[in-house]
């Protein structure tokens, strides 16, 4: 019997002190920037991830005097820059990226407005407007921003013809990310694209 004088049982913090039952209920349902707090948000510093599309390549003819003089060869991927580009545009938009400030292909700037705060999404619906240029190019560079407590910048280079022993993809993230966010960005990669992942 309650001390109400009501048939329920009354859990046996009720009768405690006002702060026992805000201890109890601060320890249960944490608020969240006390479970901030308490779990502590861990940030990851400049990562650099490469990897190559599971996916046939070929060795095509070397262009450039110093390049054959070397013994470098190049190599050719077969798959679509389109395609793979927007993949790992949805994989930031996942990790919430939301601004793109620059698209470069064959060292073309085709979109800069690093001025717009939230155009990540709209920017995947854009590139199908540059779709021959990406069809025909060998390589582009996307430089996506992300403000969160502090600033980062990812700059993605996909190429589709690289030198042998060079990687298909690279993706340089500079500055503070946190790891949460960073995992959520790699296992949407993984998900969706099958790739050979490098140190």
């Amino acid at each position: 019997m309650s001390r109400y004088g009501s048939g329920f049982k009354e859990p046996p913090w009720v009768i405690g002190s006002s702060k026992e039952v805000m201890d109890w209920m601060e320890a249960t349902h944490p608020k969240k920037n006390r479970k901030d707090k308490v779990l502590g948000k861990k940030y990851l510093t400049n990562l650099h991830v490469k990897f190559d599309f599971d996916v046939p390549q070929k060795e095509i003819e070397t262009k450039g005097f110093l390049a054959r003089l070397s013994g470098k060869k190049n190599v050719e991927e077969d798959f679509n820059l389109l395609t793979s580009t927007k993949l790992i545009l949805r994989g930031l938009a996942k990790a919430k990226f939301h601004n793109i400030a620059k698209i470069i292909v064959d060292n073309k700037t085709l979109y800069n407005h690093p001025e717009k705060k939230s155009d990540l999404k709209k920017t995947i619906y854009i590139l199908d407007n540059f779709s021959e240029q990406l069809n025909n190019g060998k390589m582009i560079e996307v430089n996506s921003v992300f403000n969160d407590s502090v600033k980062c910048t990812a700059i993605i280079k996909i190429k589709r013809i690289h030198y042998f022993g060079e990687h298909s993809v690279d993706i340089l993230i500079k500055g503070k990310i946190r790891k949460d966010i960073y995992h959520t960005f790699l296992n949407y990669l993984h998900e969706k694209i099958g790739f050979r992942e490098y140190p």
